[in-house]
């Protein structure tokens, strides 16, 4: 029992999955809990009739913010999908009141040590990785955080645990005060966010914090292409990409200071990216103190999770490939890269303030052609138009599914990675994935 919160009157910002687990998580500590959030109540039923089961308010629409004005708490809770300058947080900031993040609030209440992973791409299948090799070794987990479900609804299990793993963004990071991973993964870093953050300084001022509070007990797991700043933290590094790391891709194999761990070509993961990925896991089981022999068996039977890189299935000669999940420019780069046959590429969606450029090159020299939608797809068809086919689908995917399947030639691959998320036309990557695979396994010879 965390007395801190005891009969206190607590405020959690937000009714997304943190701030749900956040309110229940308090409830249990025996305080009195209010959610607020700015969505209707219409639109909120569900949530207010779960939290009402375990005694907790919830107001919503506009009394939510005439509530952040007005109301008594002793403290916020702020889920790390709400902006901090929205007016429901910047009037508890006015008023003074203690705010501390869903991610800290956890931390609080952790009983075993953490390793936390951040990157701009591949934070999701690195933790499951992780998870899947430390249980599999012996080394009890669970997976949680920004893959879901929250940190707050694991916490309770962390005595039991020998080591949480924790997928963190950039978002959980920003509220942290003494927040500490034992081992720290540094993924990479690209353009993202840039919705929410005035710059792509500010974004990673954000995601660096993740080894703010490390000391010289702790490890750091980090890209070695990326300029990190001075670290308290021992340091491990990998690339697939360039030599001088401690974990390399050499001819689609991983080596470790010179000595062979595990070839591409008995894994399940396709491309450079997911070697890094795999490269950051052994990492984590390195400094943890496993040998790879233990690791390498759960890594090799580790699937991809779909809209990564999924192969849906092969046509003509075709294969069809989703990448929804590829919402910012790095991670159209890195699936691009990790195809060695002629794309067609579908790609557009959101604006989120991204500029393409850097990626024109490279698209001009993988891609047959560029099948382009949503939101963004004038601006990608102007900047690409001349250097090489592409054709604009407007507002359908199912016609950008139709146009890519009557340029692509056998031998090609047809590749959904838009670059950018996908709340211009669908309800998330996933909902834009799902009916990419069912367009596609509509699809008709031809």
């Amino acid at each position: 029992m965390n007395v801190r919160y005891k009969n206190k009157s607590i405020a959690v910002l937000g009714a997304g999955e943190s701030g749900e687990s956040a309110a229940v998580l308090l409830r249990q500590e025996e305080a009195m809990v209010t959610v607020l959030d700015t969505a209707e109540e219409n639109k909120l039923r569900k949530k207010i009739d779960a939290l009402g089961t375990h005694g907790i308010r919830v107001i919503a629409g506009l009394a939510a913010e005439h509530e952040s004005m007005s109301g008594h708490y002793d403290f916020a809770i702020l889920s790390p999908g709400i902006d901090p300058a929205v007016p429901l947080v910047q009037n508890f900031i006015r008023r003074r009141i203690e705010m501390i993040g869903e991610l800290e609030l956890a931390y609080e209440m952790c009983a075993c040590p953490i390793v936390g992973i951040t990157g701009t791409n591949g934070k999701t299948t690195t933790t499951q990785l992780v998870e899947k090799m430390f249980n599999a070794c012996g080394v009890k987990t669970v997976a949680c955080g920004n893959i879901g479900p929250a940190f707050s609804a694991k916490v309770r299990e962390s005595k039991g645990l020998d080591i949480i793993t924790l997928e963190v963004s950039s978002f959980q990071l920003e509220t942290i005060t003494r927040f500490r991973c034992g081992i720290a993964v540094w993924l990479g870093f690209a353009a993202d966010h840039l919705d929410r953050y005035p710059s792509m300084d500010a974004y990673y001022q954000a995601k660096i914090r993740i080894f703010e509070n490390q000391t010289a007990d702790d490890w750091a797991v980090v890209n070695f292409r990326d300029r990190l700043p001075a670290l308290k933290a021992k340091k491990i590094t990998f690339s697939a990409y360039v030599a001088g790391a401690d974990f390399e891709l050499r001819d689609g194999v991983i080596w470790f200071r010179g000595e062979r761990v595990l070839a591409m070509a008995d894994t399940q993961l396709r491309g450079s990216h997911n070697a890094e990925n795999l490269m950051a896991t052994l990492g984590v089981g390195f400094v943890r103190g496993l040998s790879f022999a233990e690791m390498v068996p759960p890594l090799r039977e580790y699937k991809a999770l779909p809209h990564r890189c999924e192969l849906i299935r092969t046509l003509d000669g075709v294969e069809y490939v989703n990448d929804s999940k590829g919402t910012n420019p790095d991670s159209v780069e890195k699936a691009l890269h990790s195809e060695t046959r002629p794309v067609v590429l579908i790609a557009g969606g959101k604006d989120k303030g991204f500029e393409y450029d850097m990626l024109t090159d490279l698209v001009a020299k993988r891609c047959r052609a560029a099948v382009v939608l949503g939101e963004m797809a004038d601006r990608i068809e102007t900047l690409w138009q001349g250097r090489l086919r592409v054709v604009n689908a407007g507002w359908s995917l199912e016609r950008a599914v139709a146009l890519a399947h009557e340029i692509a030639q056998p031998g090609d691959i047809v590749l959904l990675s838009p670059g950018t998320s996908s709340f211009d036309m669908f309800k998330n990557y996933a909902d834009r994935g799902n009916q990419f695979r069912t367009l596609v396994n509509a699809l008709q010879p031809k």
